[in-house]
């Protein structure tokens, strides 16, 4: 069996350890629940570490938060992502299209779909015969994937440069034919633009995210559980508890057709202790900064530093080290259409190496006429 072949049946039995954990004891420690939602969309994102709660102005908006749909200049916008993580293992892809609903209070409006999924996966349960032969040909495959349908809206406020927004979000997850959950949530976000400033909070699972997670195991796969030692998982509930952002950006005219943007973002979890700069036993908070700079609206650079967080020394475990992850990206726009790029580092959390290619497109439609 070749090295890809062995790398997913390793993620096979990840994902189920993954799946018994959040379904075991998820009323002990709800941690990282529906965790695939916070990965981020969209190449200029990434390569700006995420810091988009403030600073996004595109149909993205949508994810990072959906008050800022106001900011998009056009009628109608498209935009799609595509990112393979994991030596091409897992698959990563995001489309979400929108459009003005009522100009006069600036009214926009989006769904967004967003899949993580691992294919092909190898199913061994029937490799080895009740007399200890191996039959390759008894090998099946599955796919472990993640589903969100996010419906988003915003619109102005009547205080000048204050807008609201909200979203509605289905979450689908499937372990083949073995395990699969529904779940529905809802965001909401406001945000504030002038000139230079924006100013931005989103409230992520704000209703707290419940997924229903079904198993469907045959008894003949049950007693290959127990001969390895395996729990059989039963039907629950899985809890996704709020999350809290907060952003600012900051725009800085160099010239008269150059800018540089600088954003940060702290992100506040509510669901525990985690590895994050700051940590309490109720809540953690994660700080990432980014930036961006427009040549003439038409090149963009970006950078950002996120993830902080701190690591054991491997020749010393008392001692902790602070990890950085930077993100780096490039962006094109050529009239209607933008391509993005962003180099960022998913697979290892203590690694400085850049490892992960993220691609964008985003489309926009008639632009809006003059007074909308």
């Amino acid at each position: 069996m070749n090295q890809t072949y062995m790398k997913k049946v390793g993620f096979l039995w990840l994902l189920i350890g993954c799946s018994l954990i959040s379904t075991q004891i998820w009323s002990q420690a709800p941690k990282y629940s529906n965790e695939f939602l916070n990965i981020g969309v969209g190449a200029r994102a990434l390569g700006m570490s995420n810091t988009m709660v403030a600073a996004a102005n595109d149909i993205t908006a949508g994810y990072w938060n959906p008050a800022a749909l106001t900011s998009i200049e056009s009628r109608a916008q498209f935009s799609a992502m595509h990112a393979e993580w994991f030596a091409g293992i897992a698959q990563y892809d995001y489309v979400s299209f929108g459009k003005r609903m009522n100009p006069v209070n600036n009214a926009f409006g989006s769904i967004s779909i967003v899949r993580f999924g691992i294919d092909q996966i190898p199913y061994t349960i029937n490799l080895i015969g009740e007399d200890g032969s191996i039959d390759y040909d008894n090998i099946s495959e599955f796919s472990a994937a993640d589903y969100a349908f996010i419906l988003s809206y915003a619109q102005n406020l009547g205080t000048k440069g204050w807008r609201i927004g909200g979203s509605a979000k289905i979450i689908h997850r499937s372990v083949g034919r073995f395990g699969t959950a529904w779940g529905f949530g809802l965001d909401a976000g406001l945000f504030y633009q002038s000139d230079k400033l924006r100013f931005g909070v989103m409230l992520k699972d704000i209703s707290t995210t419940f997924n229903a997670w079904s198993f469907n195991l045959t008894e003949e796969e049950k007693v290959v559980f127990e001969k390895t030692d395996n729990i059989i998982p039963v039907n629950t509930l899985e809890q996704t508890l709020p999350r809290i952002s907060v952003g600012i950006a900051y725009n800085i005219k160099l010239g008269a057709k150059n800018s540089l943007l600088l954003a940060a973002d702290v992100d506040v979890t509510t669901d525990g202790e985690r590895n994050t700069i700051a940590s309490f036993s109720t809540f953690s908070i994660d700080p990432h900064v980014g930036l961006e700079f427009s040549l003439n609206k038409t090149i963009f650079i970006r950078g950002g530093i996120g993830n902080l967080q701190y690591i054991k020394d491997i020749v010393d475990p008392t001692q902790e080290d602070l990890s950085i992850q930077p993100n780096a990206g490039i962006g094109l726009k050529l009239g209607r259409i933008q391509l993005d790029y962003a180099l960022a580092n998913v697979g290892e959390v203590a690694s400085d190496l850049l490892n992960s290619h993220i691609f964008s497109l985003t489309l926009n439609f008639t632009q809006r006429r003059t007074g909308e």
